[in-house]
């Protein structure tokens, strides 16, 4: 009646891809940084990456995958939205430099291939290549456990307790 006993759902998310991961404080974008658009965690590629395959961080439905690549969005199997973001200001490229390897609508698995990036092209554009993945629907999350420091494609990053 009030919640008591009831069970806390928790959700394991796994890096997109490997990298170094960080706090979305230390995400140079104060959008991303002040939690604007909600909590979660980043990666940043390694720098001797020429190509990436962005995967999903866990299992669930792709909800939307922006026309321009930059973006995509999985609601995991729990019900949790979670945005990836590839890189800042990525969308100014208007798809330069990214694939699209799975379309809207379709299930995914954790670690299953979503964009394929052109790292050195979108370095020579100058751009951020830091990934802020992000819990877009804050009333959703009751708390967030990140871990920071060097990661593989699919190690668990956060482990997100669901409100």
């Amino acid at each position: 009646m009030f919640g008591f006993g009831k069970k806390k759902v928790t959700v394991e998310l796994q890096a997109p891809f490997a990298g170094q991961a960080a706090t979305m404080a230390d995400v140079p974008d104060p959008a991303f940084s002040g939690k604007m658009l909600g909590d979660g965690f980043a990666v940043a590629p390694r720098s001797t990456d020429a190509t990436l395959l962005v995967c999903a961080p866990a299992a669930g439905t792709l909800q939307m995958v922006f026309k321009t690549g930059h973006a995509f969005s999985v609601k995991t199997t729990e019900g949790l939205d979670v945005l990836v973001h590839i890189g800042l200001d990525t969308v100014e490229l208007k798809g330069e430099g990214f694939t699209v390897l799975t379309q809207q609508g379709e299930q995914v698995t954790a670690g299953q291939p979503i964009i394929e990036v052109d790292l050195a092209r979108l370095k020579q554009k100058g751009k951020n290549l830091i990934t802020p993945v992000v819990l877009s629907e804050k009333s959703q999350v009751a708390e967030v456990h990140a871990i920071t420091g060097a990661v593989s494609q699919g190690d668990t990053v956060a482990t997100v307790t669901m409100a």
